[in-house]
């Protein structure tokens, strides 16, 4: 039973002496602290505060209290032990110590380097947000009218749909719009159209004529290579419209 106890002993003095901190006295599977939490172990505790090796550090541990080694406890371990054998620890200790320092710093980078990237999107976010009142809420209708406009778009396609083979042209569709959404303009109609035909919700399709024969080329819309002259609403597998 002593031999067992000075081995408890030994090695706490040598956890204590590389790690200037403190050791919690008794730990976890997860950190595991200078003593077991056996019977052997706590008896070996009590022995090193009795006889001065350990003393209390600042700040509490995650299982008793936090100790370092005391004068006296670093020289019975250098009684007890080589001098070399305990520089050894030392250095061995200082070596997991610079792996974790390292770790550390990798992930301080990541983290600096996250937050570079973010910078960006928050100040074009801030900018917005530090607007004045007026081109806030002028920002907040045009917001509206887009989705006003989008709606007004896609209602005036499904008012047509039933046609069979029949695309909407896109003055009438302009008109159908405007008359749901009095606030579309042109311009907005056309960014409409582009950003439904991105989604996947409208096709547009061409003019396939001489180009001074289209009425009202104004409404016409250039995609691509392509002038477009008309749009119909995407249909889905769910669509009651479609016929299997």
């Amino acid at each position: 039973m002593a031999d067992r106890s000075g081995q408890l002993i030994l090695s706490a003095l040598t956890r204590a002496a590389a790690d200037g901190a403190g050791v919690p006295l008794h730990g976890g599977k997860a950190a595991p602290g200078l003593f077991p939490t056996t019977a052997p172990g706590r008896q070996a505790a009590q022995r090193c505060f009795d006889e001065g090796y350990l003393r209390p550090a600042d700040g509490p541990g995650s299982k008793g209290p936090v100790c370092t080694i005391t004068d006296k406890g670093l020289s019975y371990l250098l009684e007890q032990r080589s001098p070399r054998e305990v520089l050894e620890d030392f250095v061995r200790a200082l070596e997991a110590r610079e792996g974790q320092v390292a770790q550390l710093v990798a992930q301080a980078r990541h983290l600096q380097a996250a937050l570079e990237a973010l910078r960006g999107p928050v100040a074009a976010v801030l900018a917005k947000v530090s607007l004045p009142n007026g081109e806030l809420k002028a920002l907040y209708r045009d917001f509206r009218s887009e989705g006003e406009a989008r709606a007004a778009v896609l209602a005036a396609l499904a008012r047509w749909s039933p046609v069979p083979h029949r695309d909407c042209p896109l003055p009438e569709l302009f008109r159908q719009a405007r008359a749901d959404c009095a606030g579309v303009s042109l311009g907005a109609f056309h960014d409409t159209l582009r950003g439904l035909r991105e989604q996947g919700r409208v096709h547009l399709h061409p003019w396939t004529g001489p180009l001074y024969d289209m009425p009202e080329p104004a409404c016409a819309l250039l995609v691509g290579h392509e002038v477009a002259y008309y749009a119909s609403a995407c249909r889905t597998a769910d669509d009651p419209t479609i016929t299997h």
